[in-house]
């Protein structure tokens, strides 16, 4: 079969592979659509080892249901989900190839009227969402809403994450502020930010700060670099009373202030498992996989009723085009739409 697996850090190629195995409590899946995110391509060239498929999101077809499977997915479901690219600890896990092997219980069913494209974009940023807004900020899980008013930056409003956490926020009655460039603001606003700032801007941190009358306590970063660090560092109150909270995408050791709780999303801890990224260990967190499974099945029921949406861009070429659409993605040239591809595309021939 056919995947997009890591040569060396820097590069990854379509190649012809074994099938992957269907290990205890995994099932086997036909993929037909598959989404990018910007950890893709930082996986190709700071995480990953030669070896490892590439990829997390993914809609498709059970074609095999794996010993030990508890959940109630058939053969024959269309499924989606997202998988652990780049997984150093078992290399075959990674989204982007034919077929996939995922666990049977960290996916949901696609709804009758979405299509395989719009369904493979909610793997890793639905559970990065649910994982950020109610496990770290403890927020009340939905259907409930928060009990005081609550107001939460989100960084990166038009990224494929931030567009997730702005929905998500809203459902939970959470006033929203986002950042994003001008061209978007619209965009933005139409998930349901209440008021969008300019990230270009120098003094975009301080300009949230006093539009928040210097009250700001909860801000989730789907960017995650220096200058958003930065940037939400100045936006949240001076004051460490009550209790302030960043949450960010990749490691935050560099997180500017030290009176702030600070904490980073790691979306692979949903899998149950050990693996080794970042250069650590990092253990298996069964809190963090139990929760995946009540918010995939709590989040399949919102997406089903038309509550969460995903805005994308099919691109062309099947697996060769996702090569591409990474490249956009290392340029940031992608916003306000999430890059999805379709795998019957790729060109065996080659």
């Amino acid at each position: 079969m056919k995947a997009l697996v890591i040569q060396e850090l820097g590069k990854a190629a379509v190649i012809d592979i074994d099938e992957p195995m269907t290990r205890p409590g995994y099932c086997k899946f036909k993929t037909v659509a598959v989404a990018l995110n910007p950890t893709d391509w930082r996986h190709i060239d700071i995480l990953g080892q030669k070896g490892s498929l590439v990829g997390c999101d993914y809609a498709g077809i059970v074609t095999e249901i794996g010993p030990g499977c508890e959940s109630d997915i058939q053969v024959g479901d269309k499924i989606w989900g997202t998988c652990h690219g780049a997984n150093n600890s078992n290399p075959q896990d990674g989204a982007f190839a034919e077929l996939i092997s995922q666990r049977d219980d960290i996916c949901g069913k696609i709804p009758k009227n979405m299509s395989f494209e719009q369904a493979s974009t909610f793997g890793v940023g639905v559970i990065s969402i649910g994982q950020v807004l109610y496990q770290s900020f403890g927020f009340p899980l939905l259907p409930e809403q928060v009990f005081n008013p609550v107001t939460l930056l989100v960084s990166g409003g038009s990224t494929a994450t931030g567009m997730l956490a702005i929905q998500f926020a809203k459902l939970s009655g959470i006033t929203v502020l986002a950042t994003a460039s001008p061209r978007n603001f619209d965009f933005v606003k139409s998930l349901g930010a209440d008021q969008v700032f300019d990230y270009n801007t120098e003094s975009c941190g301080e300009e949230i700060r006093a539009y928040t009358n210097n009250k700001l306590q909860y801000v989730f970063d789907a960017v995650s670099n220096e200058s958003t660090f930065n940037l939400c560092a100045a936006a949240l109150s001076s004051n460490s009373a009550p209790a302030l909270h960043f949450t960010g995408l990749l490691p935050t050791d560099t997180f500017p202030r030290k009176d702030v709780i600070v904490q980073n999303t790691l979306a692979y801890t949903a899998g149950g498992e050990r693996f080794f990224k970042f250069g650590i260990t990092i253990p298996a967190i069964p809190a963090d996989y139990e929760f995946a499974k009540v918010f995939l099945r709590l989040s399949t029921e919102l997406i089903d009723s038309g509550k969460i949406k995903p805005p994308i861009e099919v691109g062309t070429g099947g697996l060769y085009g996702v090569i591409d659409g990474l490249q956009l993605l290392r340029e940031e040239k992608v916003s306000a739409k999430k890059l999805v591809y379709l795998v019957a595309d790729t060109d065996n021939s080659t």
